[in-house]
């Protein structure tokens, strides 16, 4: 299949240039990449669809009102697009929650909300972060715990939170992996109180927070009547409707092989494409490398047979949850999950051995040149 011009949103990681310019590695041997922004293709993907045709019955010779805006928040790079009417509009507000979201939810603020908690080990939460824990708690029921906030000690212990990576010890992983239980963690929906069973204990909700910003997002666009528009927050992607032609909204996957290609197309509308992989932040230390996806059960980052994981869904925060769930359970784990949960999501996962599983509702929307094993 030849692949056409497409919307090249590349799912890139966080902590990463959002767009699909070169890629180029840091001092620490980190993959980066140079800004391509996702606003320039999307003006050149709706260049090539004849904007307001046929399709949406509008006069073909109408400009549809557009607006764009880069930002950094959530240690990424972000661009938000909007279409319509109240484009501007809708774009300024979002911009605005998308701070007000970072400034509450960091780690390393002291002046945030989750600081605060971490710090003091309780804490009555804002209804952003009390809907994040509940939402994260119910995931780490619902995934057996792959999906655990409270690992946060033992991303510390690597170094990944900060960028001074290093292999951490038996006794210190050991410590911190008595603290990485979020089943200790109290949390009351009613009055939003917080609190930990264990002493030095601490959370991150960085595993759905750009997930839950990307659907707030949506939710502004809506408000401010917007009917098409796309967000990439670092390589999380959701889009609201379709294209101003009528058409889907076509997202490149990553190859997580090879950062200068791609897997494949996947045709979205009214979805979140969010993509974990190993490739996205790592070190190497004696020759090993060491990913920042780490396994809870054991403390060391997950080496389940998956490189990259995409999570297609209408569920932003669901979708942010489970692609880094699904990459620590394995593809025969994370395709049994799937088979429970096929209505919430669908998923492409890329194995170690070079084998590409897509799940049956993408069987029409994603197209690619390489051989694919469809899980039903």
């Amino acid at each position: 299949m030849k692949l056409k011009k497409v919307l090249l949103v590349c799912l890139i990681p966080a902590f990463v240039i959002s767009g699909c310019g070169k890629t180029t590695k840091d001092e620490t041997g980190n993959i980066t990449k140079q800004e391509t922004t996702a606003e320039e293709s999307a003006q050149d993907e709706q260049e090539t669809g004849n904007t307001e045709t046929e399709a949406s019955g509008k006069d073909p010779n109408e400009k549809t009102e557009e607006a764009s805006r880069d930002l950094f928040a959530m240690d990424t790079y972000m661009t938000l697009t909007a279409y319509g009417e109240h484009a501007q509009e809708a774009v300024d507000k979002a911009a605005e929650r998308v701070e007000a979201l970072d400034a509450l939810l960091s780690t390393g603020d002291e002046n945030s909300e989750i600081y605060q908690l971490n710090q003091k080990g309780e804490a009555t939460l804002s209804e952003d972060g009390g809907y994040l824990v509940e939402r994260a708690l119910e995931l780490y029921d619902k995934t057996e715990g792959a999906f655990d906030i409270a690992i946060y000690p033992v991303m510390q212990a690597w170094g990944f939170p900060t960028q001074e990576y290093h292999v951490p010890d038996d006794a210190t992983l050991k410590e911190k992996l008595i603290l990485a239980d979020a089943s200790k963690v109290n949390y009351d929906k009613d009055t939003r109180k917080i609190s930990f069973d264990r002493d030095g204990m601490e959370i991150d909700l960085g595993g759905i927070a750009k997930g839950y910003t990307s659907a707030q997002i949506m939710q502004i666009y809506q408000d401010c009547g917007v009917t098409s528009g796309l967000v990439n927050l670092g390589g999380n992607v959701q889009a609201l409707g379709c294209k101003t032609d009528g058409s889907k909204w076509k997202v490149a996957i990553q190859s997580p092989d090879d950062t200068e290609d791609y897997l494949g197309i996947l045709e979205i509308e009214n979805q979140a494409v969010i993509t974990s992989g190993g490739y996205e932040r790592y070190f190497e230390e004696d020759g090993v490398t060491y990913h920042h996806i780490i396994d809870p059960a054991t403390g060391y980052p997950a080496d389940n047979g998956l490189i990259s994981v995409t999570i297609v869904s209408d569920d932003g925060t669901l979708a942010d949850g489970l692609s880094t769930s699904l990459f620590i359970m394995g593809e025969e784990k994370a395709a049994d999950f799937w088979r429970e949960h096929k209505d919430e999501f669908d998923a492409i996962l890329m194995s170690d051995d070079g084998t590409l599983y897509v799940t049956e509702g993408l069987e029409n929307d994603f197209s690619t040149e390489r051989t694919v094993e469809i899980i039903r």
